[in-house]
This record gives structure tokens, sequence and C-alpha cells, in this order.
């Protein structure tokens, strides 16, 4: 909960990168559960939760190794590990029931009600990022530099209220996560993230299916007609808005500048791969290697500005895909061992939403949040990478998932069996 209200903290206009005081703390969590685990003497995961967690560490050693620097591969491997590794599973052991489950998805839920809040009172106002000349992009507290930092918290939050909404047992919970959560679909708009917007529209999707046909049908018709309200009777939705949203569509016919960078950067990953395809060029070395690889197509970098910060140029030292980013500095080794971790976590994720929605007991709405978060960012993996002050909610998202594929959606069967042979 600490690290979650530490991310309200005003992010270090023009800083580049950098530990934040949520990861300071985060780190401290870390240590807090070794040092009981030592204490206490006891094996602090099942095997299962050991391998699946402990997957990436074997393609972030081998990547370490090969990094350009010892600097380099050691800040690399300690960002890897704490993401991915450390913090999940310190999630998963901090985490005792369903109760806990939910109360720190209502944290996301809270965090992010108040980071729309910040960036629809931007947008309104002007004080935002700038977009197109205006500063008008929501942004939340996270700055011009990080400009999917509050894209990101709203749509954790918005697949958290879903999933509260359509698995809930209680009639004034599922009401107030609903409200939650058309409430988070203005900020998230007036972000003018299209990649937050796609993964968004398309794991809601899956979630409402995973809850049922029946309630999907019903919940589509009122999202629906909440939308014909707000944009056609309201008119709700500025030109700017309406013309991001068709450029979705036109990004292989007239791409802007922002989207042939980023498929400058993509070509220019999947070049260091093909040189290196078993182990990368090492942990963080996708900017030194960039210019080696990227046409001339690719811009010097972005420009920030508003928000409180004066303008300037942002270099583009990632290529903005999660999956090319590992390519390029893993290789398939740290490829596979991180995909297959986030595989088998999506797996066991769902074996254990088909367990509670078969023994009908309470925890579907932990399913479904846990899966919502998860098919949420693996989605989200194919337009952005980890970076920025927002990247440590992203491992407690991880942990949210872990604790439902590895401890809580076992525990359904245990609770049913239990109940039959009492």
């Amino acid at each position: 909960m600490l690290v979650i209200a530490l991310l309200a903290l005003p992010a270090a206009q023009g800083a580049d990168g950098g530990a934040t005081p949520a990861d300071a703390v985060s780190g401290l969590v870390v240590l807090y559960c070794a040092i009981r685990l030592v204490r206490e003497r006891r094996r602090p995961l099942s095997r299962t939760a050991a391998v699946v967690l402990g997957m990436p560490v074997v393609g972030l050693a081998v990547a370490a190794v090969g990094a350009s620097s010892p600097e380099a591969g050691i800040g690399g491997l300690g960002r890897y590990l704490q993401i991915f590794v450390l913090v999940p599973a310190s999630v998963v052991l901090l985490v005792r029931d369903r109760r806990d489950f939910r109360v720190l998805a209502w944290a996301f839920v809270a965090f992010a009600l108040f980071q729309g809040a910040v960036g629809v009172h931007q947008y309104a106002t002007g004080t935002g990022a700038s977009y197109q000349g205006e500063e008008i992009r929501a942004v939340g507290t996270f700055g011009p530099a990080d400009v999917m930092g509050m894209a990101t918290v709203v749509s954790f939050g918005l697949m958290c209220a879903v999933g509260l909404a359509l698995g809930s047992a209680a009639a004034r919970q599922r009401a107030v996560a609903a409200g939650c959560a058309l409430a988070l679909l203005a900020p998230l708009a007036v972000s003018f993230s299209r990649g937050a917007w796609i993964a968004t529209a398309a794991a809601c999707a899956l979630q409402l299916v995973l809850a049922g046909m029946r309630r999907a049908l019903k919940v589509g018709a009122v999202v629906t007609a909440s939308a014909v309200i707000l944009v056609g009777g309201l008119g709700v939705g500025t030109a700017m808005l309406q013309e991001r949203i068709s450029s979705i569509t036109q990004v292989a016919d007239a791409p802007d500048q922002s989207v042939t960078d980023r498929y400058t950067m993509w070509a220019a990953a999947t070049d260091m791969w093909s040189e290196h395809p078993l182990t990368g060029v090492g942990l963080k070395g996708f900017p030194e290697h960039r210019d080696g690889h990227a046409s001339l197509a690719l811009s010097s970098g972005s420009d920030t500005e508003g928000a409180g910060a004066a303008y300037r140029k942002q270099p583009l030292l990632s290529p903005h895909n999660m999956y090319l980013l590992v390519l390029s500095e893993q290789g398939l080794i740290g490829l596979l061992a991180l995909g297959g971790s986030w595989l088998a976590l999506l797996v066991c994720g769902l074996r254990g939403l088909v367990r509670v929605r078969r023994s009908r007991t309470s925890g579907l709405d932990c399913a479904l949040v846990a899966c919502g978060l998860l098919i949420w960012q693996l989605i989200d993996f194919l337009y952005a990478d980890i970076g920025g002050p927002a990247t440590v909610l992203t491992a407690l998202a991880f942990g949210l998932v872990a604790w439902w594929a590895l401890v809580g959606g076992d525990s359904v069967t245990s609770a049913t069996e239990a109940k039959a042979s009492a």
C-alpha cells in the first residue's frame, strides 16, 4: 500500500530515470520478506511457484554477463529482478488470502481514480503535457517525460474495477466497482495513448467473456448505451481525440512520426537479435547499438513539454516493444525464459478461474482481476516496455497475478475438497 501511495508523489521533472521513493520501499519490502523467511526457517514458495517465478533469472544472468560493462549488467539485472521476480514473489508471500487480494485491488482502483482526476483536470484546464501544440495530454503526476505512466495506472485500475464488478457476490461492491470503471474511461481517453486503448478494450472484452456470456451481453449493452449518450448526446470527444482514434487504423498507410520511429526501432531490435540470436547484445545494450542498426527514418527523439516542465528532447532508448527489447538484449534464451514465466502464469490463472466457476465458490472477482491485469500487460507489451516511475506498479500487478495463479487459484480445489469431505 505504501508503494502505491508513494507513486502519487510528483515525478522529478527532467530526471533521466533513476530510483524513486516507491522503488526504495519496494526494495525494503523484499528485504523484509527475506528476513522473515530466514527467521521462520520455512520454504517460502511451492516448487511450482519457485520454478515459474525463477525462470527469468536464467536469461537475465546470461544477458548480464554479455553486457557492455559491469555497471550496465548489474543495473539491468537488478531492475529486471525487481520487476519480474523479487517484488512479485514478495506479494505472493505477503498476501494471505482473497481479502488481502481485494484490498490491494481496491488500492489500484483508488490510485487510478486519483491519477485520473489529476489527468482530467490537466486536460480541461490546458495544463497537461504538450500534444499537437496544445498542453492537453493527461499525464497525472508523472510528467511529460513519462506520458504512459498515468495511462498504465488508469488501465490497471480499470482492469481491477471491471474484475471486481463482474465477479463480486456483493451487490454494493459490484455497483461501486462498475461506477469506478466508468469513471476511469474519461482519463484513459484523454491520455491519448493508443496502445493503452487497444490493450484495455481487448482485456475488458476477454474479462467479460470469462465472466460468462450472459453477463457479457448485459454489460456490453450498458457500455454501448453509455458511449452513445456521452459521445452522441453530450458531445464528449474533441476533434483531436477522434483523430487519435482514427489514426489507429492508419498506422500502415499514413503513419505519423511516432509510429515511424517505433517501426524503425522495431527493425533495429530485430537486426540486433539476428546478429546475436541466442544471448542478445546484453542488458541495457539497445541504446548503445541502436544507431548502428536503425535507418535514417529514426528521429533524434521525441519532444516533451508542458505539465510544469520546460521543453526538452526525450531520447529514444528502447524499441517500445517489450518482446523485442528482451529479444534484442537477452536473445532467444531470455525471451523463452521470461515469456515462459508469463505464459505459465496465464495458464495457471485461467485454470484457477475455471475451478472457481465450477465450484461456485467466492473468488471469481480475484480471478477476473488477475487474468485481466495479465492479459492487459501482455497486449500492452506489444506497444510499450518497462521504464519510468510507474514500472514498480507493474511489479505489484505481476505479484497479484502470481498470487492468484500460484496460490489463490489452487486454494479453490482445497476448499472444495475440504467441504466435500466434511
